[in-house]
Parts: C-alpha cells; structure tokens; sequence
C-alpha cells in the first residue's frame, strides 16, 4: 500500500530538494532526488518545476554541459517563504498522524 502524494506535499520537497544547492540544480538531478523518497515520474515533475517557476518560488537559468544546454533551476525569497510554511505545516500534521498511528507525541526540536 502506497499513500498519495498530493501536490501540496510534491510542491515542499521539491522546493527542499532545489534548496540544498546555492547555485542551482538541473531538472534531471531534481527528478532523481525526488524520486529516491518517493514514487514520482518525471512527467509529474516537470509540471512541478514550471508551476513552482510561475509562482515565483523557482527562477532557471541556462548553462552549457557537454555541448547542450542544462536548464538550472534555483530557488527564490518567496519560494524560501513558501518552503518555511510547509516545513511548519508539516511538523505540526507530522505530529497529530503519529499522535494517531502511534500514540506517540513527537518532539517538535526537529
């Protein structure tokens, strides 16, 4: 059994994984780190990417690779704002579905 991934929860991982380099990451790096936690193609990532880009959450830029053009993809202020509140909204929806599953309350520290 598999649980969905809705496109709130694909938004915040994708901006997370985009967020850990500085300069950038190509589309194709993305799709690959995505897909190594959880169950996605790349025909529903790249949607991702543009829509994220039209919010302002992601800027791209070009750059040459192996005499081809890599499109980059970087992070943007609002779409650090945005990443915060899923990170925020996570912990606490992380918190109340253990609570449930497990009887467990989670130590928000994390």
């Amino acid at each position: 059994m598999a649980f969905t991934t809705g496109a709130a929860l694909l938004d915040a991982v994708v901006l997370a994984v985009v967020s850990r380099e500085a300069a950038g990451t190509y589309g194709y790096k993305i799709t690959q780190d995505v897909r190594n936690i959880m169950d996605v193609s790349e025909s529903t990532l790249y949607p991702v990417l543009r829509r994220l880009q039209k919010d302002n959450c992601l800027e791209t830029y070009d750059m040459e690779f192996a005499g081809r053009n890599r499109r980059y993809y970087k992070i943007t202020a609002n779409g650090m704002i945005r990443l915060d509140g899923y990170r925020h909204e996570w912990k606490s929806y992380r918190k109340n579905i253990e609570y449930v599953l497990f009887g467990e309350v989670i130590d928000d520290k994390r």
